[in-house]
């Protein structure tokens, strides 16, 4: 059998990277070189998953924890530290973070850095503001495209749900991000950020029963984290302005 150029035997192989850095690479023995080629493939393989996965996730900007700032503001459960939150171990658990507080207060940077972190990790995660998600369900009912919308959202092992509480919902609408988290019960994680407390949900949801439900779902298997203190966009601004009038 005659194998053909090394472009060749590359591509037979699947070795997309090789052929790119070989040249580069120091010739020790044969050995080192083979094991530091194969490395540079696994590698670039790992980031183009990496890169594919954050692409899926359809992230509205890229956070990453290590820009984040754990303040007094951030009230964790007594039963979880800080470190296992960045490890992901609620993700290992199948068990759901719910980040609540006023606007601002860095939910969303959080509950992105995460995602990004698991994706960073291999898994597949979902990002969704709320309201565009029961958009999304409603308008696929209505083309009749909702079984592969739910199927793609079954495929992924993190949910964020982003901003829950800002637009309220119609039965239908509500009835339908119901039956989504209702299916992510002790399958997969979701992480849902709100700026109402539970009390206040049936606002959103218009049915006491549904709220209750929904409410019971989540909060099993679930840390909850509390947010207080001003907004850090407000903060922001008025330093801003502050800083403006000075100059």
């Amino acid at each position: 059998m005659t194998l053909g150029t090394l472009q060749e035997v590359c591509k037979m192989l699947h070795l997309s990277h090789v052929l790119d850095a070989y040249s580069s690479i120091p010739f020790q023995d044969k050995e080192q070189f083979l094991r530091d080629v194969l490395c540079v493939e696994i590698e670039s393989r790992q980031t183009n998953k990496v890169a594919r996965l954050l692409k899926k996730a359809k992230f509205r900007e890229l956070k990453w924890l290590r820009q984040y700032e754990w303040g007094e503001q951030i009230h964790l459960p007594a039963t979880v530290n800080q470190n296992q939150i960045c490890d992901l171990q609620f993700l290992q658990s199948k068990q759901n973070l719910l980040l609540l507080g006023s606007p601002g207060t860095g939910k969303t940077h959080l509950a992105t850095a995460l995602g990004v972190k698991a994706c960073e990790m291999g898994h597949q995660v979902r990002f969704f503001r709320v309201a565009d998600l029961v958009s999304q369900l409603e308008e696929a009912l209505k083309q009749g495209t909702l079984p592969r919308l739910t199927k793609q959202i079954e495929a992924c092992e993190l949910l964020i749900l982003d901003e829950l509480g800002y637009v309220p919902f119609q039965k239908q609408g509500a009835e339908l991000l119901f039956h989504i988290i209702a299916d992510c019960y002790e399958q997969k994680s979701v992480i849902v950020t709100s700026n109402l407390e539970f009390g206040q949900w049936n606002r959103i949801f218009g049915d006491n029963r549904l709220t209750s439900a929904l409410v019971d779902r989540l909060v099993h298997h679930a840390h909850i984290i509390a947010f207080t203190g001003e907004s850090y966009r407000l903060k922001h601004a008025l330093s801003s302005t502050a800083s403006d009038m000075n100059f």
